[in-house]
C-alpha cells in the first residue's frame, strides 16, 4: 500500500513537472513578443489580412542646422543629419515562408539589448496586389527609438498601411544629447521623413515604388514625438518660449513659432490626421491657447489622467480643449501615467538584469502594458482608417458614450437590446477605466 502511494505520488510529481515544463516553454515562447492580442482586446486590435514585411533604411537630410555645435551668440553650424527608420508594409511571402521575425532593440538601459519578436518578415517582397497605400509616421519620445511602438507599426501594416518609425538622432537611448536638439529637430524630422518616403515611392530602384501615397499621411507622436506633431499640425510654439534658456540658442526655435510669418508656409499639407500620445510641452509654456487655435488638422489625443511628465488637466487635456479649430478626440486611461498606450512591454532582458534599471519606462502602476497596446492599436486603426481610407464604418468605434464605466452592456444571445450602448468592439466591462471625448471644430 505504501509503495502504491509512493508510486502515485511520483506519477503526480512527474505530471506536475511536465505541466510546469510545458508552461515554461510556452512562457519562453512569449518572451518579448510585440504582437500579443489579449482575450479582452477590443476588436480592431487584431491583426489584419496582410502579411507584413519590414526593412531598415537610412535617410540623410543635407544642410540641417547643427544645434549641438551652435554656440549661443555664435555662427549657426550646419551638418547632414542622418536618421535610421524602420518601414513596415504589406508583404508577399514566398511559398512555404513563415511569417515572423525579430528585432535587436537597445533598451532604456542602453547597456542592455533586447530581442523582440513580431510577425514581420525581414526584407520580404511587397504585396503586388496593393498600391498607393496611406502612410503613417511614428515618432518616439525622449529618449526612445524606432522599436518602442513597433507593435503599432506591424499592426497597421497588416491592415493596408505603410508605416515608418523614426530613430530621432540625439534622442535615442544610446545617443541622447542636449535636449535643445530634440526641441528644434523633432518637427523637422517628421516632415523630412514624409518627404523622403514620398520620393522613394516614385523611385524605380526602391521597393516602395508605387506602394504608398504620401499625399495621404497620418503622424503618430508619443511624448516629444507628440510635441513635434502638435507643431506640425499647426500649433506654433509660443513666441515667449523662443528666447528662453530652455530653448535652442540664438532664437532658432523661431522657425517653429506662431509669430514667424514663414512657419505656417512650411507645414506639410499631406498630413491629414494626427494621433498625439501624451504630447509634452503645454505645462512648460510651449503653447498658449492662441497658438493651439492654429491647429486645423483632425487629431486624436491619448493620455493617462495621472501623467506627471506631460501633465493632464494643464497638459494634454488643455491642448485638446484649446485646439478649437480642429475636430478632435481625447482618449483617457483613468489613473494611468505617461506610459499609457505607447511602449511595448518591459523586455525580459531588463527584468532578468541585476538592477532592473529601465523597467519603469515600459510599465504603468495601474494598467497592463499589453492591454494598453491593444487599446491604442484599436483606436489608431479606427482613426487612421476613417481619415486616410475614408472608411466611415469606423466612426461607430469613435462616437461612443464618453465614459466607458457609464455605458450599458445588454446583449441577449448575441443580439443587442434597445438599451445596449456599449463601446463597439469591446467586451463586457472592458471599457471600464476608459473615457473617450469628442469636440467638433468650433467647440
Amino acid at each position: 500500500m505504501t509503495h502504491f502511494r509512493s508510486a502515485a505520488k511520483a506519477t503526480n510529481s512527474m505530471i506536475l513537472a511536465g505541466m510546469f515544463l510545458m508552461s515554461s516553454v510556452a512562457s519562453h515562447a512569449q518572451i518579448n513578443r510585440i504582437d500579443i492580442i489579449r482575450p479582452d482586446a477590443p476588436a480592431l486590435a487584431e491583426y489584419g489580412e496582410y502579411n507584413v514585411g519590414v526593412r531598415t533604411l537610412t535617410l540623410v537630410d543635407e544642410g540641417r542646422v547643427d544645434i549641438l555645435n551652435t554656440e549661443r551668440g555664435g555662427d549657426v553650424a550646419i551638418y547632414d543629419r542622418s536618421l535610421t527608420v524602420e518601414v513596415w508594409y504589406p508583404a508577399n511571402l514566398a511559398s512555404g515562408q513563415e511569417r515572423g521575425g525579430q528585432y535587436q532593440a537597445i533598451t532604456r538601459n542602453p547597456a542592455i539589448t533586447a530581442t523582440l519578436y513580431g510577425r514581420a518578415v525581414r526584407d520580404a517582397d511587397p504585396d503586388p496586389s496593393v498600391s498607393d497605400l496611406p502612410l503613417v509616421v511614428i515618432s518616439h519620445g525622449y529618449p526612445g527609438n524606432r522599436y518602442l511602438m513597433s507593435h503599432l507599426g506591424e499592426n497597421l501594416a497588416s491592415k493596408g498601411f505603410v508605416t515608418v518609425s523614426i530613430d530621432h538622432t540625439d534622442s535615442t537611448y544610446d545617443d541622447a544629447q542636449a535636449f535643445q536638439s530634440t526641441l528644434y529637430n523633432r518637427p523637422l524630422d517628421q516632415r523630412f521623413v514624409i518627404e523622403s518616403m514620398s520620393r522613394l515611392a516614385a523611385d524605380e530602384s526602391s521597393f516602395l515604388l508605387g506602394l504608398l501615397d504620401a499625399n495621404n499621411t497620418g503622424v503618430l507622436g508619443y511624448s516629444m514625438g507628440g510635441y513635434g506633431l502638435v507643431n506640425n499640425l499647426g500649433g506654433g510654439y509660443s513666441d515667449d518660449i523662443v528666447g528662453s534658456f530652455m530653448a535652442p540658442p540664438n532664437g532658432l526655435l523661431d522657425a517653429h513659432a506662431t509669430g514667424n510669418a514663414e512657419y505656417r508656409a512650411k507645414l506639410d499639407s499631406r498630413i491629414r490626421a494626427g494621433f498625439a500620445v501624451a504630447p509634452w510641452g503645454m505645462e512648460r509654456g510651449f503653447w498658449r491657447e492662441q497658438d493651439l487655435a492654429g491647429i486645423e488638422v483632425p487629431t486624436f489625443y491619448l493620455a493617462g489622467s495621472n501623467d506627471t511628465v506631460a501633465g493632464y488637466e494643464n497638459g494634454v487635456r488643455a491642448i485638446y480643449k484649446a485646439a478649437v479649430n480642429s475636430d478632435r478626440y481625447l482618449l483617457t486611461f483613468k489613473n494611468a501615467g505617461h506610459n499609457a498606450g505607447a511602449p511595448y512591454p518591459v523586455p525580459r532582458e531588463i527584468i532578468d538584469s541585476e538592477t532592473g534599471e529601465g523597467a519603469g519606462h515600459y510599465t504603468d502602476p495601474v494598467w497592463d502594458t499589453v492591454r494598453m497596446n491593444n487599446i491604442m492599436d484599436h483606436f489608431a486603426t479606427a482613426y487612421f482608417s476613417y481619415h486616410l481610407k475614408d472608411d466611415e464604418g469606423m466612426l461607430k468605434y469613435l462616437d461612443v458614450v464618453a465614459d466607458g464605466a457609464e455605458a450599458i452592456y445588454h446583449m441577449n444571445n448575441g443580439v443587442p437590446e434597445k438599451d445596449h450602448n456599449y463601446w463597439p468592439g469591446f467586451e463586457e466591462n472592458s471599457a471600464v477605466g476608459l473615457k473617450l471625448e469628442h469636440l467638433a471644430k468650433g467647440e
